[in-house]
């Protein structure tokens, strides 16, 4: 391995459901490359991970002796290599002890990151993937993190370990609700609408305990005119936000900031919305699977 820290000295997968980006990383931690392809493994045909693996980063593995990290859903039983997932709270260390290795056809070995589980109300949840993520931004500190998407995740990061976390199937619902409800139908595409958002996120924050009756209102409030059918989505969009929020909040008392890590729209929605909530933001680094992957194989003694 070089002992240049400028040189290459780990690779690291970031493969989900729909993407996967690949890190050329130094000996530092410093990201040297970064390359993307839509071919999450829900579209790898017959189970063929490694010839894709090969196929975006063979040139990296034939120029340099490094070592290979790999997190996301392809840790899952859909993916490569299914492994178990670590029981919260777990940091850099117990991360690194559960560890699975996989040596491919052409003699390269993989250091596969497993995911993590916990169980509130009586009820187990689980992340694959953002756990990494996770590891890599609380080197900014202990706190609150919110990862926006499809099942939006927060987290609570103590000592430098993850503490415990919730999902919220707040980009899922959006998309059936828009999809395949009537409320569809008084959704018009437009400019993004931030009076239609806020007002959303408004009363989303000021009834969770309601949403059922308050996302009516999506039907009746462009019905009667007192929002256009243009910001109907934007408020949709807001409400569910909303709601997300107040009750991730009402689980983690006496939050004052969150941090949050997701692309530059989901991180705009979250600022608004959370300063509509009283409360302070930060944004995450980019790179925080790259940072996580990293700090992971240091603690593993994959790298030297």
């Amino acid at each position: 391995m070089n002992s240049v820290a400028s040189d290459p000295a780990l690779i690291g997968l970031d493969w989900g459901t729909s993407s996967l980006r690949a890190f050329l990383m130094s000996g530092d931690g410093e990201v040297l490359e970064t390359r993307y392809e839509p071919s999450g493994i829900m579209s790898v045909e017959d189970g063929a991970f490694e010839t894709a693996f090969e196929g975006l980063v063979g040139d990296w593995l034939d120029g340099y002796d490094v070592p290979v990290m790999a997190s996301g859903m392809i840790t899952s039983r859909n993916g490569w290599l299914e492994t178990p997932y670590q029981s919260a709270p777990a940091g850099p260390e117990e991360f690194a002890n559960a560890l699975v290795s996989l040596t491919t056809s052409s003699g390269v070995t993989i250091n596969f990151i497993t995911g993590l589980s916990t169980e509130n109300d009586g009820a187990p949840d689980v992340m694959r993937g953002e756990e990494t993520q996770i590891v890599g931004v609380s080197a900014q500190g202990d706190g609150v993190f919110v990862m926006p998407g499809t099942h939006s995740k927060w987290v609570t990061v103590q000592d430098g370990r993850i503490e415990n976390f919730s999902t919220f199937m707040t980009g899922d619902v959006f998309a059936a609700l828009k999809n395949h409800t009537i409320l569809g139908a008084f959704i018009e595409d437009g400019p993004v609408s931030d009076k239609g958002f806020r007002l959303g996120v408004s009363a989303g924050l000021d009834g969770s305990v309601k949403l059922l009756e308050r996302l009516f209102h999506v039907r009746t409030l462009p019905l009667f005119e007192k929002i256009t059918k243009e910001q109907t989505g934007d408020y949709l969009s807001g409400l569910l936000i909303g709601s997300e929020i107040a009750a991730a909040l009402a689980g983690i008392p006496e939050t004052k900031k969150v941090t949050i890590v997701a692309n530059e729209e989901l991180t705009h929605r979250y600022e608004v919305a959370l300063e509509i909530a009283g409360i302070a933001t930060d944004r995450a680094s980019a790179n925080a699977a790259a940072m996580g992957q990293f700090a992971i194989a240091k603690s593993a003694g994959v790298l030297s």
